[in-house]
């Protein structure tokens, strides 16, 4: 899918189910202090499952953000939403992955680390473990979104090089 005028348009189609874009940054939580920078690029790719639990909030938060809606806004559209059952929860085996050396994530991390991204309902990442000494994999909650996202860094980029080690 590519970012066109109106929201997000299929331009190619797969053979393995898989949905792949270009993120921005209002994908990111509604309380990311990052979700209006305009240099956000991230190309993702999504399993079946969260292509159906996970990517309709992106396409409806990319809808709203081309209306003009602000983050207060968005952060009630979801909600309401999400209460409505108009937007889905996460499937069980929601993920999806993030391995391209051009994305460019933020302006403090940059080109981060290849990664690959598990998405669950709302829950406490510390509680599986994310972000505690010595564990690999952290953990984000969005709570307007409803989500917690899980990060595991990977050891190399989709071309096969190898990835800088990565330590929290």
């Amino acid at each position: 899918m590519v970012l066109g005028r109106h929201g997000y348009e299929s331009v190619v189609k797969g053979t393995n189910s898989f949905v792949c874009m270009v993120q921005r940054s209002w994908a990111a939580g509604l309380d990311d202090p990052e979700f209006w920078n305009p240099k956000l690029r991230a190309p993702i790719c999504f399993n079946p499952p969260a292509v159906r639990s996970y990517l309709p909030q992106i396409i409806k938060k990319t809808e709203w953000a081309l209306a003009g809606r602000s983050r207060f806004q968005m952060h009630q559209d979801i909600k309401f939403a999400l209460e409505r059952k108009e937007l889905p929860t996460p499937e069980i085996g929601a993920m999806c992955y993030m391995m391209s050396k051009q994305a460019y994530l933020n302006d403090h991390d940059g080109h981060w680390h290849p990664h690959v991204m598990f998405f669950l309902p709302l829950t406490n990442p510390a509680t599986w473990g994310a972000g505690l000494p010595g564990s690999p994999v952290l953990g984000s909650e969005d709570a307007p979104g409803g989500v917690t996202v899980f990060l595991v860094p990977v050891s190399q980029w989709s071309d096969g090089t190898a990835a800088p080690e990565y330590g929290h």
